[in-house]
């Protein structure tokens, strides 16, 4: 269901107004020399604005957890020297108070408290009647409807210039990223609020410097509007997240690399790829078709297994078809992954059909 938002971009700032925006600058504010020549070397290069964490949600009590307010004075500087917009995470009413207090232009609301909606009500609550522009992290874990929940709690409470990041979402097993990316989610909240600007955190998602253009430029490619990029005058000396964050210098190397690809079709294009599209509908259809052909046969099986009294799950059956099914896969070209999680899913439907087949019986329902 599309979520109707009056929602003026953050691009409407003259500062920010060509794409892709760019937020870059330290994870942490470390010194006040630190924060002046990070926003100075940053500025040279025509980053518009400067972010850098006052306040720093760690997951364990011994971690650097920021300098606190103590380094908001350095923000402010830096806007005055540099011109730069300034941006921080907050994360209660208190950092509320303080950021506002000392000018800063731009608050985001980080991974951790974005899943918390009493944690995200207060802070609408403590913004109601001001004019500022919120960037909300995806929660840590991915649901898209907490996302969603989370922004409408600050339009509400008045706030129109509201910026989704997409930092990527925290997996138990072993991956490649630190924060996987699952695009599919980003692409659902636009889909959701067409009129969201979003960017991308490749820093987060990657957790290190290895892939941050490869991320950078997935995200131009699936048209988000830019990404906020930690940066540090000497990466690997900083005091969080070092293996992550890159210099200046590099990150200007990066932002030359990346290519951006026009937005929308031109006509002979958009012919070309709408014939492209009819096609994908049809076969849309037959696939919700085939969908449909397999449940009833799932279903008269159900029935068979109600009758004899056979268990609805049988492993031994299960692990035989999604083995064969990847074996067929990879011939086709289809990864592992793709594979799994579509027969998981086709696994799990037939599963529910069956279970509603047997709890009817029983008089469950």
């Amino acid at each position: 269901m599309i979520v109707d938002l009056d929602i003026q971009p953050i691009s409407d700032l003259p500062e920010i107004s060509e794409r892709p925006i760019v937020i870059a600058g330290p994870c942490s504010a470390e010194s006040e020399e630190q924060v002046l020549t990070s926003a100075k070397n940053l500025s040279s290069m025509g980053i518009k604005i400067f972010r850098a964490g006052i306040w720093k949600p760690r997951t364990r009590p011994n971690a650097f957890e920021g300098v606190g307010s103590t380094g908001l004075p350095w923000l402010k500087r830096v806007k005055e020297e540099t011109g730069m917009l300034t941006s921080t995470e907050v994360a209660n009413v208190k950092h509320v108070y303080e950021a506002l207090k000392y000018g800063v232009d731009i608050i985001w609301i980080g991974a951790r408290t974005s899943a918390n909606p009493f944690a995200v009500q207060e802070i609408a609550d403590t913004l109601q009647g001001v004019d500022i522009p919120v960037l909300v992290k995806n929660p840590v874990n991915p649901d898209v409807e907490l996302w969603i929940g989370a922004i409408e709690r600050l339009h509400r409470a008045g706030i129109k210039r509201i910026m989704a990041i997409h930092r990527g979402f925290s997996v138990f097993a072993k991956s490649e990223y630190r924060n996987h990316p699952h695009w599919q989610i980003p692409i659902e909240l636009k889909r959701r609020i067409p009129n969201l600007p979003v960017i991308t955190d490749p820093s987060h998602i990657c957790g290190n410097r290895v892939r941050l253009l490869e991320v950078s430029q997935e995200a131009m490619d699936l048209n988000f509007d830019g990404i906020i990029i930690e940066s540090h005058p000497d990466p690997d000396k900083a005091w969080s997240d070092a293996k992550q964050q890159i210099t200046a210098a590099d990150l200007k190397i990066l932002l030359d690399k990346i290519v951006l690809r026009k937005r929308d079709l031109e006509n002979g294009l958009a012919l070309t790829i709408g014939e492209l599209r009819a096609e994908i509908d049809k076969l849309d259809d037959q696939i919700i078709d085939i969908f449909e052909n397999r449940m009833q046969i799932a279903d008269q099986i159900g029935e068979y297994k109600k009758e004899q009294g056979v268990a609805i799950l049988q492993s031994k059956r299960w692990d035989s078809i999604l083995n064969n099914r990847l074996e067929m896969g990879l011939e086709k070209g289809l990864s592992n992954d793709f594979i799994t999680r579509v027969f998981r899913a086709i696994h799990q439907e037939s599963i529910n059909h069956q279970a509603k087949i047997m709890n009817i019986d029983s008089g469950m329902e």
